[in-house]
């Protein structure tokens, strides 16, 4: 049992939890939590099925966190519980010293004689202490006087107000590593879906995305309205850094995207030879249309928001984002293909079309509009409350512990021939060239009593 006390009681072992939690941590923000496995295997390749097996994908709510923040809160409470005892006694028992050369082997200590009795000694040390708050207990033996004077006696339990204040917050962590919940809804525009284990569902109203002036992106805001039995009860704009919470959910705009199932392509045919001669078609992948007497069917036959040659020289996307949008357009005459091929939006000039018999036409790919959609992070954190309260708690150890220490003084007055011995030491663990210029000026007060 004594073995297992010291463990847990090791500034050692304290120190080294701390460490591997830290290092942990880090890891935790380095690697994305909660993805998609796909994503992580993109990401990582290989090793991302290592990294979901040992929970670093989801490290916060793993068990082996969770653990080793129980183990460091376990190690916190049994070093507070241990020394809070003797704490506690020397705040309530203050001691008295009655030996006059031990108050002057302290720092901070002085002796003199004042030209007045024991009693009124005692009693000008006493109405001296009290007019700087200082808080007296004494004791009187053998016709001499001890005298402890304190004042910011808390200032012994700031560590210990730390220390709780930090198993709080731990509390908490383990509170939302265990009970919290993340997850994404991907909304379009007036579309409106449940947000898990709420009981309450959330609509978008309206997406925006806000550009500098160069055109990259600056803001996203999404309007939301927060509905329950078919109705909004509450309506906010949020945006990066500025959330909605409702009923312990928050809901944070993560990204956006989009929507590239049903685009509506723009798309130019012309004649080489005249210019003037422009048909403008707005087509949907797989859609077509008949050019007005041309007698030519125009098809739209595929769309790629980022079109890059992939595996074996096959076409496909590197991604959502409309970095490099392309659209595999036809034409047809009857069962005959006329042309075909891909076109470029932002490279109109880079067009590969295949004509199987000479063509005057040509095509472009002018614009093209999809409805985007916002990712909003629905994140429910029950021990958060928690986690501030003891934030909380650790401002107020931190400043009881280096801005309010305790200050003590003793004093030892012995009765002489028509005058009084006064040896006088004071204590102060922080701050002490202010509480010796104090205990100076108490000293100076007195002195005057000669």
């Amino acid at each position: 049992m004594k073995a297992l006390l010291r463990f847990f009681t090791s500034v050692r072992v304290a120190i080294t939890l701390l460490i591997v939690l830290i290092c942990v941590s880090i890891l935790g923000t380095l690697i994305p939590q909660d993805r998609s496995p796909q994503e992580y295997l993109i990401r990582y390749g290989q090793i991302s099925g290592l990294l979901q097996r040992l929970q670093f994908t989801r490290l916060y709510h793993s068990l082996w966190f969770i653990l080793l923040l129980a183990l460091f809160g376990l190690n916190i409470a049994v070093c507070t519980i241990e020394r809070l005892p003797a704490k506690l006694r020397r705040a309530m028992r203050p001691r008295f010293e009655t030996k006059s050369k031990n108050l002057l082997a302290l720092k901070i200590r002085d002796r003199f004689a004042c030209a007045f009795g024991l009693a009124e000694a005692k009693e000008a040390t006493k109405r001296e202490l009290k007019r700087r708050h200082y808080r007296l207990r004494m004791e009187e033996e053998e016709g001499r006087v001890a005298l402890t004077a304190r004042k910011r006696v808390l200032g012994l339990f700031g560590s210990d107000v730390v220390h709780v204040g930090l198993l709080i917050i731990l509390a908490g962590g383990i509170i939302s590593g265990l009970g919290g919940r993340r997850s994404n809804l991907t909304l379009l525009e007036n579309q409106t879906l449940p947000v898990p284990e709420a009981g309450f569902s959330i609509r978008l109203d309206k997406f925006t995305t806000e550009l500098y002036p160069d055109g990259n992106i600056k803001d996203w805001k999404s309007a939301l309205s927060v509905i329950e039995d078919g109705r909004p009860v509450r309506q906010k704009t949020i945006e990066v850094n500025h959330p909605l919470s409702h009923r312990g959910f928050v809901f944070y705009q993560s990204g956006y995207g989009w929507d590239w199932k049903d685009p509506t392509l723009e798309i130019w045919v012309k004649k080489k030879s005249d210019s003037a001669n422009l048909h403008k078609l707005l087509l949907r992948p797989g859609e077509a249309a008949t050019l007005e007497g041309e007698n030519l069917e125009v098809r739209a036959v595929r769309f790629l928001p980022d079109f890059v040659l992939g595996d074996e020289n096959q076409p496909t996307t590197r991604s959502t984002e409309p970095n490099n949008p392309a659209a595999f357009i036809e034409g047809r005459q009857g069962e005959e293909t006329i042309f075909s091929g891909w076109v470029f939006a932002k490279f109109p000039d880079f067009s590969r079309m295949h004509s199987a018999k000479g063509t005057d036409l040509s095509v472009e790919l002018k614009n093209i509009e999809a409805p985007q959609y916002s990712v909003i992070q629905v994140a429910k954190d029950p021990g958060v409350e928690w986690i501030w309260i003891g934030c909380g708690l650790l401002m107020v150890g931190l400043f009881l512990a280096f801005y309010w220490p305790t200050r003590e003084i003793r004093f030892i007055l012995d009765p002489g021939h028509g005058k009084t011995e006064i040896a006088a030491g004071g204590i102060s663990a922080k701050n002490r060239e202010t509480f010796e210029a104090e205990f100076k000026e108490i000293i100076a007060s007195l002195r005057k009593l000669k």
